[in-house]
């Protein structure tokens, strides 16, 4: 009997209701602030939160995890609508990326997420969380997104500056204080917009020059007739299909959501107290659809978010109704305050933005990579680093280049292989192969070949192998036949089997020496 089953409709309703209401609160400052980073009209942001309420929840077997725009597709969708010079063509991008995750969806790709380290993710993670940071001071020194480096300090607006700071401290106090942390259907994001909201009308109120100007506030369109509520929806320009650029934006949008939903999902299905799974290639084909239905009506590119589905297993949702109610309150939301909205000062989402660019990239999480030793800590780094300077493509790629040397070399360097001084006083030796030896050991199978000496007995054994690549079996078939004879060697080759299958992976080999002081 399945949960729906067990309670009822209207018992499922009464336990997810607040749960929804706690994930909406939370999500709606979130999804103004990521379409404020991404440099697309606020309404996205809000279209994307409400379709990955309705669309993915229902589609989704997932129970607690919540979609809608992420942080960590802001810089991709910045770069993509400053080089494409409008939203309308970006959307093409973004169909491209749903339909290719639909695609990814049906080929069973639900386990992708596992083959990329997680020093690259937390790098491109990390990276992400230093562009967030970049681009959002101007808006919380109030110089607007125009004013970069620099030249923000010229252009500050004391009052944004003012909405900023009191903000933060919101943000960050807010947590500090177990009275407050616990009252869960006050998220401290939408204190930090309500107390922003409040200083800006006071200060408009007293005739202030601190009353922050109208283009530094969210600005979302205001329907008043059935023309205006259709003119809410903004429609790709399909003539981007024919740029190269939209299809590179598309896919790596594409790889980049799924990496994230499907990361996402794991951590979501170990705060469901009912410990259920969710099928991952379902979750991709709701994602897809989700996606291609929000780049047709102006929505962001969506992945399924931690920060929204820990807050949604936090208020205690047991079912994925809580989602559906969170894009329905959005809607409703949209439709019905948005003279409200528009008075949200962008100081005060720069500030939620800034604490979670923070939460993406601090120190802690550079030294604990640094505490994993340096085959951890350097694709980390490049990765981050190359995804500020270059992009986020080019950055994973990076990084994943840097991590398959690494694996690559620590596999020519496993404990079979022995060097010289160890082997030279070494009469006998055991080298026993693995249950799988792929071409990755051939490098160091051969410099413990090499370094055998003259005139002692060396036992190879394959009794354990299930698979041994053709490679690494000519190479010990040389070794016995010429290498061996020639440096009278004696050589014992044990459970070799006539054929092996070519379903292997990459195992390493262990050697065993017995001196002549311990026989």
């Amino acid at each position: 009997m399945n949960h729906l089953q067990q309670q009822g409709i209207g018992g499922l309703f009464k336990s997810n209701f607040a749960a929804g209401l706690v994930v909406f609160l939370v999500a709606l400052p979130l999804c103004l602030g990521i379409a404020l980073a991404s440099g697309a009209p606020p309404l996205s942001g809000i279209i994307s939160g409400i379709v990955g309420g309705i669309v993915v929840g229902f589609l989704s077997t997932s129970h607690i995890s919540v979609s809608g725009p992420a942080a960590g597709l802001a810089a991709i969708i910045l770069a993509a609508v400053t080089q494409l010079g409008s939203f309308e063509l970006f959307l093409c991008a973004a169909l491209v990326a749903g339909i290719f995750q639909l695609a990814l969806g049906f080929l069973r790709a639900g386990s992708i997420a596992e083959y990329i380290p997680a020093s690259v993710i937390e790098g491109m993670l990390a990276g992400i969380g230093i562009i967030i940071i970049a681009k959002q001071l101007p808006y919380a020194f109030g110089s607007g997104a125009s004013s970069l480096g620099l030249d923000m300090f010229n252009h500050i607006h004391t009052g944004s500056l003012i909405v900023a700071a009191v903000s933060m401290f919101i943000l960050i106090g807010w947590d500090k204080v177990p009275a407050l942390k616990n009252i869960k259907v006050l998220p401290a994001a939408l204190i930090a917009v309500a107390a922003g909201i409040a200083m800006n009308e006071a200060f408009i109120a007293a005739g202030s020059s601190l009353a922050i100007p109208a283009g530094q506030l969210v600005q979302l369109p205001i329907p008043q007739t059935a023309e205006d509520f259709a003119n809410l929806i903004t429609f790709p320009d399909f003539s981007g299909f024919g740029n190269s650029y939209v299809w590179i934006t598309g896919i790596t949008i594409a790889i980049v959501a799924s990496i994230e939903t499907l990361l996402c999902i794991e951590a979501s299905d170990r705060l469901d107290v009912r410990r259920r799974i969710t099928d991952t290639n379902q979750e991709l084909r709701a994602q897809g659809i989700g996606n291609i239905a929000c780049s047709l009506i102006g929505g962001l590119p969506m992945t399924s978010v931690i920060v929204r589905s820990s807050a949604n297993a936090g208020a205690g949702a047991t079912h994925k109704l809580s989602t559906i109610i969170h894009g329905l309150l959005l809607l409703v939301c949209v439709l019905l305050i948005p003279v409200l909205l528009n008075k949200i000062p962008l100081a005060t989402l720069a500030a939620v933005l800034l604490l979670v660019g923070y939460k993406l990239a601090k120190p802690a999480t550079i030294m604990h990579f640094w505490h994993k030793g340096l085959y951890q800590f350097i694709p980390f780094m490049a990765t981050m680093i190359a995804v500020v300077s270059l992009d986020l493509l080019k950055g994973v790629g990076i990084g994943l280049a840097i991590s398959v040397f690494f694996i690559l070399q620590a596999n020519m360097k496993r404990a079979y292989y022995l060097n010289r001084e160890e082997l030279a006083n070494a009469d006998e030796i055991t080298l026993d192969l693995a249950e799988e030896v792929s071409f990755l050991n051939k490098a160091a199978i051969k410099k413990t070949l090499k370094n055998v000496r003259p005139h002692s007995k060396i036992t190879i054994n394959a009794e354990r192998s299930s698979y041994i690549a053709s490679d690494v079996l000519e190479l010990i078939e040389d070794f016995a036949n010429i290498f061996a004879k020639e440096h009278n060697i004696d050589v014992i080759l044990k459970g070799f089997k006539p054929q092996y299958d070519e379903e292997g992976n990459n195992y390493s080999t262990h050697v065993r020496v017995a001196h002549k002081s311990t026989i």
